[in-house]
């Protein structure tokens, strides 16, 4: 007689890898061009952003590069949270009028900075105010954007006063996870075939 999988054994795996992929810093990435820019711009700059947020940790950690300003560099943000993923636009998500320490009046630049989201000073106000007034409310909402992938950055010049280079930022998939699942799936697997 053949017994179907427990489905209690499949909602544990995933239970234990969604608690894992909760618990851990998630990065995000994206590649940044006028092409991407709402509307796309004819700029040949181009740039790069990694962000690590820690929502446990209370952190937000970015690296990124840009060169080929047309303009000279005036801000940065996050914006956040567009309403469908991966185009359309957003308020700024973060400080104003830029990041702390970002490079400006030049055409190209490196950027490392860490910042405590539990601070409302890292926040724009009104995006600390539309999402339930609270710091806690304003990590969880960018958490879910960039989940959702309805979060960009972009750097504005002066030639391009509403942004000069843009990247949607994307989940970078996290190399434990993979290995996690990827060990996971054939257990489940065997332990599929033992029981049908």
């Amino acid at each position: 007689m053949k017994m179907p999988l427990p489905q209690g054994l499949a909602v544990l795996a995933l239970f234990l890898a969604a608690t894992c992929a909760a618990a851990a810093p998630k990065t995000y990435s994206a590649s940044l061009s006028g092409a991407a820019e709402v509307p796309p711009n004819a700029s040949p700059a181009t740039g790069h952003v990694t962000v690590v947020f820690d929502i446990a940790a209370h952190s937000l950690y970015l690296d990124a590069d840009f060169a080929g300003l047309l303009g000279h560099s005036t801000a940065a943000h996050i914006h956040c949270c567009t309403a469908a993923p991966l185009s359309g636009t957003a308020g700024v998500a973060t400080m104003l009028p830029t990041f702390t320490g970002f490079p400006a009046g030049v055409h190209a630049g490196d950027y490392y900075a860490t910042f405590d989201t539990s601070l409302a000073a890292t926040w724009n106000p009104a995006f600390i105010a539309s999402h339930g007034g609270t710091t806690a409310g304003a990590e969880a909402a960018l958490l879910a954007g960039l989940d959702g992938r309805r979060a960009y950055f972009n750097i504005h010049s002066d030639s391009f006063t509403s942004g000069e280079i843009r990247g949607n930022l994307a989940p970078v998939p996290e190399p434990a996870m993979g290995l996690m699942l990827g060990l996971g799936l054939p257990l489940l697997w065997g332990a599929r075939r033992r029981w049908c």
